[in-house]
């Protein structure tokens, strides 16, 4: 696995960092659901009926199901730096431009460590904002992989959340930009350049991942 090292600046990736982001709004809507949920459950206590009683537990049990996720989401994904420190470095391009964001298109290996070959694939991801990047087709955007599975009990060979998250979204330094981009090789950029076209396809796609033909991988690759 190609790792890159860099200093994260937290402040930035805390502004600026989508994958940080998502969790945050998970654990708010978390919060909100929790709340309602309790104050269903109060409603149903104080209606003071048997069946009300029923109801009211298992709306506390939701309540205290909500509340588990704020605890858990963070957990689940780990710290910014942790993110950045562990994950595969990644070549991404921007595929396509919109008034309000822009779409990359990633390559990367998907095999869980202990998989008996590599399973390459091109995958997007919808952004709104990438600091230190021109907003055009074509850009290269160095990322690092984020890989989960949805569950601790899933088994397979391959991850089932995968999401490209720039190196941009970690620090404002465009030297460590500069360096990430020539530390991927150029025929794994030629590739994803010449499959641009392909991100409306994979956006369609299952998990917005498309398998990619050994073949047409680089040599290092495969």
């Amino acid at each position: 696995m190609r790792r890159f090292q860099f200093p994260v600046d937290v402040a930035h990736a805390a502004s600026v960092n989508e994958t940080m982001a998502e969790v945050r709004r998970l654990r708010v809507s978390a919060i909100v659901t929790a709340v309602v949920l309790v104050a269903l459950a109060a409603w149903f206590f104080w209606m003071a009926h048997p069946w009300s009683y029923i109801l009211g537990a298992v709306f506390l049990i939701a309540a205290a199901t909500s509340l588990w996720v704020t605890v858990w989401a963070p957990r689940k994904v780990g710290a910014v730096e942790d993110l950045y420190a562990k994950g595969q470095l990644i070549p991404a391009v921007i595929a396509e431009t919109r008034p309000r964001g822009v779409t990359i298109l990633a390559l990367l290996d998907i095999a869980k460590p202990d998989a008996q070959a590599r399973h390459y694939v091109l995958v997007t991801r919808s952004i709104r904002a990438l600091p230190g990047h021109e907003l055009v087709e074509g850009e290269l955007v160095p990322s690092i992989a984020v890989l989960a599975d949805r569950t601790t009990n899933t088994t397979g060979d391959t991850w089932q959340m995968v999401s490209p998250m720039p190196i941009a979204w970690g620090t404002t330094d465009a030297s460590v930009i500069e360096r990430a981009t020539a530390e991927i090789t150029e025929p794994e950029w030629a590739l994803l350049l010449a499959n641009i076209g392909l991100s409306e396809k994979v956006r369609a796609a299952d998990n917005q991942q498309l398998s990619v033909d050994p073949h047409d991988l680089p040599e290092d690759l495969r």
